[in-house]
Parts: C-alpha cells; sequence; structure tokens
C-alpha cells in the first residue's frame, strides 16, 4: 500500500530485513576538510556526552570535518594550525582547487573491494557536511558560493562500484547545519540550534537535495545529520522517499527542534533507527539501533592522529559484538585522505575486523538478540549471545583455556556445539552453574571466540 504523507502513515513504515540482518556498515566522511586533515586529539566525545563540558569540546574539537568552525574560535589549537599552516587570510574554501585536484586519484573499485572484503554490508557516504561543500554537481546550485561542489560524481562513483559487489548504498546529507547558508560559529551545545540556517532559499535548497539525490542514486537509507529547518513538512518528503523505495529507512536526525537527552539525540519527527555517537546503549532495545563512530576520535581524517588515538583490534570486535547483541549494527567511520587514500592504522583495523569476520560472521551477521545479550564464563570472560534459526551463539571476549563453561546456561540431551571455524562438534558436560566446553588442542589465539549451540539452550 503507499504511504500517504501524514506522521501516523510513514510512522508505519517497517525496519526491513536488510538492515536487521546488516550489521556492519561502512561511514565515510570525506570532503574538503581532508585536505587540511587536522584537529586536536585527546579530546573524547563520549566523556563529554557523559559530563558536559560542550564549550571546551567545540573549542578543541577532536572532529577534523569541523575544521571550518574550529578554526574560527579564537585560541583554539585548530586556528593557531591554520594560520602557521595557511595564513590568516586563508580562507576555507581555497581547498576546493587542491580537494578536485587530489580526488582525481580516487579509485571507487578500489574501495569497494575493501568494504566486500570487511565483510561490510552496507555504506553510507556523506554527500554534503557543514561546510556546504556537495560531493556531486547539482542541478540546485548554492546562491551564495560559485562552482562550490565535487568535479567528479563521488556518490554515483562510489554507488555504482558498492552495487555491483552485491553491498547496498546510502547517502549522508547534513541538514541542519550550513555554514554557506548560516555562517554562525558553534562555541556550545546550546549554539547548533540558532545555526540551523531557517530561511525558505535554504529550506527548498535542502529539500530539493534530497529529492534529486532519491531520484539520481537511489539511497538504501536518508542519513540526515544535526537537525532540519522547522518549516518543512517531512512527512512528505518521507512519503515520497517509501513510496519510491519502500525498503528504505531514515534515521532519528531529522529533528526539527534539536534536543540531546541522555548522551543521545532524540528526534520530534518518525524515524525508522536511532544513531548514538560514540556511545551505545547497555541494554537490548526493541527499536533498531546504529551506533556510529570512527576507528580513531575523528570521522574526517586527522594527521594527527597516532597510534594512541584508535581503537585497538580488541577494543573494536568486542564493542562491535555487544552493539550487535543488543540489536544494533555498527557504522564504522573511515576518515580518508583528499585523493582516496585510507590512512594506514585506519585500514590495519578495518583488515582485522574482516579476518575476524571470515571466520566467525556467522554469529553475526543475519541474527537476531536473543532473550538476554551479556553472560559471563566461570573465569570472568565475558559473553555476548545472538541467535538464527534454531541456533544460539555465545561470543566469548577473550582467550579462553582448556575449556570454557557459560554460566547459566542449561543444556539438552541432543545439545550440539560448535565452534566457528572447526569443523567437528566440540565436546561438552552440563554443570550446575552452566555448560562447559572442552575446546580444540590446537584453540588458535583471537579477540573473541565464536560458539553455536543447537538447539536452544534453556
Amino acid at each position: 500500500m503507499p504511504y500517504a504523507p501524514t506522521y501516523e502513515s510513514v510512522h508505519s513504515h517497517p525496519v526491513p530485513d536488510w538492515y536487521h540482518n546488516a550489521k556492519l556498515g561502512i561511514f565515510i566522511h570525506w570532503g574538503l576538510y581532508s585536505v587540511p586533515g587536522w584537529a586536536q586529539v585527546g579530546t573524547d566525545l563520549g566523556e563529554v556526552l557523559k559530563n558536559g563540558g560542550w564549550k571546551e569540546w567545540f573549542k578543541n574539537n577532536a572532529y577534523a570535518e569541523w575544521y571550518m568552525n574550529t578554526y574560527q574560535i579564537e585560541g583554539s589549537t585548530a586556528q593557531q594550525h591554520h594560520h602557521k599552516t595557511y595564513g590568516k587570510d586563508f580562507d576555507y574554501k581555497g581547498f576546493k582547487p587542491m580537494f578536485n585536484e587530489a580526488v582525481q586519484k580516487w579509485n571507487p573499485d578500489a574501495w569497494a573491494d575493501l568494504f566486500k572484503k570487511v565483510n561490510a554490508r552496507y555504506v553510507v557516504l556523506t554527500t554534503k557536511h557543514h561546510d556546504g561543500f556537495l560531493l556531486w554537481n547539482s542541478r540546485h546550485k548554492n546562491p551564495f558560493v560559485k562552482d562550490y561542489y565535487s568535479e567528479r560524481d563521488l556518490p554515483g562513483e562510489l554507488s555504482d562500484a558498492v552495487r555491483k559487489r552485491g553491498m547496498t548504498m546510502a547517502l549522508y546529507y547534513s541538514g541542519g547545519l550550513d555554514w554557506t547558508f548560516n555562517p554562525k560559529v558553534i562555541e556550545d551545545i546550546a549554539d547548533i540550534p540558532a545555526g540551523v540556517p531557517q530561511m525558505k532559499e535554504y529550506v527548498d535548497y535542502a529539500n530539493s537535495h534530497w529529492l534529486e539525490l532519491i531520484e539520481r542514486y537511489q539511497p538504501a537509507i536518508l542519513w540526515n545529520d544535526i537537525a532540519y529547518p522547522a518549516n518543512t513538512n517531512l512527512n512528505e518528503l518521507f512519503t515520497h522517499y517509501y513510496n519510491k523505495l519502500p525498503e528504505g529507512l531514515v534515521n532519528n536526525r531529522f529533528a526539527q527542534k534539536f534536543e540531546i537527552k541522555d548522551g543521545h539525540q532524540v528526534s520530534d519527527n518518525h524515524f525508522d533507527f536511532e544513531t548514538p555517537e560514540y556511545s551505545s546503549f547497555s541494554e537490548i532495545r526493541e527499536k533498531k539501533w546504529e551506533s556510529c563512530r570512527g576507528i580513531g576520535t575523528s570521522f574526517g581524517y586527522n594527521r594527527a592522529e597516532g597510534v594512541e588515538s584508535y581503537l585497538t583490534v580488541q577494543e573494536l570486535i568486542h564493542s562491535f559484538v555487544d552493539i550487535v547483541s543488543k540489536n544494533g549494527n555498527l557504522l564504522l567511520n573511515i576518515g580518508p585522505m583528499a585523493d582516496g587514500t585510507i590512512p594506514a592504522m585506519q585500514l590495519e583495523r578495518l583488515e582485522a575486523l574482516g579476518k575476524w569476520l571470515d571466520t566467525n560472521g556467522e554469529a553475526i551477521f543475519d541474527t537476531r538478540p536473543w532473550r538476554r545479550a551479556e553472560g559471563k564464563t566461570s573465569d570472568g570472560l565475558e559473553v555476548r549471545f545472538t541467535r538464527k534459526n534454531n541456533a544460539t551463539y555465545a561470543t566469548v571476549l577473550g582467550q579462553p583455556n582448556k575449556a570454557v563453561r557459560l554460566e547459566g546456561l542449561k543444556a539438552t540431551p541432543s545439545t550440539t556445539i560448535h565452534l566457528l571455524g572447526h569443523d567437528a562438534p566440540l565436546q561438552w558436560q552440563q554443570r550446575d552453574n552452566g555448560i562447559e566446553i572442552n575446546l580444540p588442542a590446537n584453540l588458535p589465539e583471537a579477540v573473541a571466540h565464536s560458539f553455536r549451540i543447537t538447539p536452544e539452550p534453556e
């Protein structure tokens, strides 16, 4: 049945199975900010979300994609860096010819091959960030900055490469902030509502861009950011989108009243999934959600980041398994250089995640949460549970010894237990406090091990 432009109608839209099954997406922040590729290191958004301190965060913003805003804040380290590197009179828009020259070297097929190797199921590309620069040559031009777009059709080329490899393509668009329409410098969280352009000229501009992106690229997700102008009937946009792409989704950042509650952005409009940033949920959520974060502390490329800024492979995989066990997806970001080069430390983490999933992906992809997400082994290792068909998957976060006892589980006489990546079923014994599993003598060293238990234990 076609959708009607009412909240009740669009709110009846179900989250499609492809998104429930996908679990892992690749986020890409790429634009003019990739040229300077610089932000202060050492600040952590997760801590800010818990403890406040927003004014200090914006002055020392760890997000390199906010460079245009941060270097305008008096006394910021980004301002010092900008003046020293480019000069006090160098305007941010001067990065446009540098980006357009660098991007000629980019190979979309190489990216798509990598994402496939990592076992990602979908890709989300930033088509416009808060600086207003477009990654495609839109029919709807920026009225304030001439030719403010990429000379290559980056969304189109990447969409083709991604879809050829059987993955799903989605698009990000900054509907809430555009500093070419509203140049207000954001120095505190309270500045954001005043920073959202509300003039009719911008409303028409943003709406026209979303409609054009839908028509040209058929994105599987409309991934909006920050907020959206108040004088917009979003139900009309969502109706057009769902009627054209019924399996599409919209995120929770189309809020027309910007609000952060308990460390998470909340929405006053319809959405298909929530988007905690550099954070997670501690329990199984009935509503589908997606945690987004960089491999380091920035989304955009930050040349100042060292190994101490990056997730370890263990932290990345443990976090991912935890998110999936609680009905979430992980949208893991890469911040490429202007020419499309993915920094070596990001590449290393991606390839390690992909290699782990080659063995353990059965416990991740196409699963649903089990009746509880968390458990422990008798020797204190954390366990996360998922389920699929008649099987329960227990992923032990760490390296067990000769045996592992999954506390609180009760097997049946017909129970079969397999270690993923190991062909033969394992021997097990029911103990008073759980199922004890005998491990292979040649158990490989890994940051996590997944077990398939059939039928589901009690």
